[in-house]
Formats: C-alpha cells, structure tokens, sequence
C-alpha cells in the first residue's frame, strides 16, 4: 500500500508478527527503561527518617518547578509524605548501589530507622524539614503540590523548594565523566551510563 507521499504503510498484521516479540502488558512499562533512581525521604510523626527506592520520577513543569513520583499507596513513605506534605529526593552515586536497593526491599514500616541499620546517615534538609541523605550527590526538597490517584501506583506531585549537589560535578547538566549515576532497568538489575558525550 502507498500514500500520497510514496511511502510504503504497513498494516500492524503485515509485519508484526515477524520482525517483533511480544511483550507482556505486566512488563511492558519496562519498555521505558532504565530509570534514574532516587532515594524519596521523610519523616515519621517521631522525626525518625525513612526512605524508599524510585526510579517512576519525571520533572513535569519549570514554572513553577514540578516532579512527579509514582509510589504504591502500600508503601509505608507514601503514607508518611501525605501526612507530613514534604519530602526530599537524593540522587545516589553508582557506590552506594547495594544500599540503595536495600531502601527498596526492606520497610520502614516494620524496620524502625531502617536507614540507620542499611548504614545511611541523614541531616536535616536547608529549607524544609525533610531528611537529607548525606552519601548522596544531589537533593532536592520538595512540598506536596498534589496525590492523583491513579492505578496500583499514585501519583506525588511535588513542588522543588530548594536544590542543590555537590561541587564541581553539574553545571545546568550533570558532568557525566565525573561521576556514575544508578539506572534501574527492572527488578534487582540496574546500570550505568558511559561516559561518551554525543552533540548534535
């Protein structure tokens, strides 16, 4: 079949079937990954720190500056940013990967300062009181702008207050040479980034 321009269109029955595999809808959100991973923080009603493993994170407004984290209402930092309507996230280095994934498997729900026991030490956010996880290289503090509740995941719509990383390693973009972020790409299997820097 052609169109007005001379290209040949395709039916999805022509070709699907021999050029592409499947994918299972439980898995097809993978199709989008790897994902930046963060460490999302907050305290509890006693000020101890808790924090989760996410990579469902995306800036979705500059003005006024807006994220969206994409949490389980099952998770126990879900329940602990609606109450306290502020959170932080800390973008952790390649060096901190075992830990990071820790935050993700154990709850602080049933491990009371879990951060402590995974061996990560916080202090207390510039302008918002939100624990800040000293280890990792970028931060930042955020209120609650809005929860949408959507499918087995909401959405935490997220104001930046304040933002700020360590020395010498982003300047409008990170600097990629100097350092390896965490990429999730699906269960326990993470990556990194190279190093080659492509302009066009």
């Amino acid at each position: 079949m052609y169109n007005m321009y001379n290209l040949i269109i395709y039916r999805v029955g022509d070709v699907m079937g021999d050029v592409f595999n499947s994918v299972s809808l439980k898995y097809a959100y993978r199709l989008l990954h790897p994902k930046l991973t963060a460490l999302i923080a907050c305290y509890d009603e006693y000020n101890v720190p808790n924090a989760m493993t996410a990579a469902w994170i995306m800036p979705v407004s500059v003005n006024p500056p807006l994220i969206v984290v994409s949490i389980s209402p099952k998770r126990y930092t879900y329940e602990l940013i609606l109450k306290a309507k502020i959170f932080s996230v800390n973008i952790p280095s390649l060096n901190m990967l075992k830990k990071v994934h820790l935050c993700g498997t154990i709850s602080g729900r049933e491990i009371k300062n879990k951060l402590k026991r995974i061996g990560l030490t916080t202090i207390n956010g510039r302008k918002l009181n939100v624990p800040i996880i000293e280890e990792c290289i970028a931060f930042l503090e955020c209120k609650l702008w809005e929860n949408i509740v959507t499918g087995d995941h909401n959405l935490i719509i997220g104001k930046i207050i304040d933002a700020y990383v360590r020395d010498n390693i982003f300047d409008a973009r990170y600097d990629i040479s100097k350092i390896s972020l965490i990429y999730h790409c699906g269960g326990n299997i993470y990556t990194k980034l190279t190093n080659n820097i492509i302009r066009v």
